[in-house]
C-alpha cells in the first residue's frame, strides 16, 4: 500500500463501502438479499491498489442497527467522510473507492430479474449522492 490509513481510516473505509453492500442487500430483500450481499462483496473484495486491502475483509465490530434507517445513518455519512479522506490523502484512491463502491452497487443489483426494484435504484441514488457529497 503506498498510502498509511489509521486503523481508524480503515474503520471509516470499510463501514463506507460494506455498508453500502448491506443497504442495498436490505433494499433488495424482495428480490433476494442473500444474493445482493454476496455479489456485492465480491465485487468489494476484487479491488485493487490501497482500497483492496482495506476492502478485503468486512468491518469487525460495527453495529449498524436495527433498521435499514439506522444503517443509512451510519453508512451515507461514512461515504461521504471516506471520500473526503481520500481526497486529502490520495486522490487517486478516492476515485478507486467511487468507482469500487460503485461496481458493488452495481453487482448487488445484479440478482434482480429485470430491471432493479424503485427501492434498490433509490438506495443507489442515495448512494452516489453520499459519495459525490465530499
Amino acid at each position: 500500500m503506498s498510502t498509511t490509513f489509521t486503523e481508524q481510516d480503515q474503520l471509516t473505509l470499510r463501514t463506507a463501502a460494506w455498508g453500502a453492500v448491506f443497504l442495498m442487500s436490505a433494499a433488495g430483500a424482495a428480490g433476494s438479499a442473500h444474493k445482493a450481499a454476496t455479489e456485492g462483496s465480491i465485487a468489494l473484495t476484487s479491488a485493487t491498489g490501497s482500497i483492496g486491502h482495506i476492502l478485503a475483509k468486512a468491518p469487525k465490530g460495527v453495529k449498524y442497527g436495527k433498521t435499514v434507517a439506522a444503517l443509512a445513518d451510519q453508512v451515507l455519512p461514512a461515504l461521504t467522510a471516506s471520500m473526503t479522506l481520500l481526497k486529502q490523502h490520495d486522490p487517486a484512491e478516492a476515485d478507486n473507492f467511487r468507482r469500487t463502491v460503485h461496481v458493488a452497487v452495481e453487482a448487488a443489483t445484479r440478482p434482480q430479474h429485470g430491471t432493479p426494484s424503485p427501492t434498490m435504484t433509490e438506495m443507489a441514488r442515495k448512494i452516489t449522492e453520499a459519495l459525490d457529497a465530499a
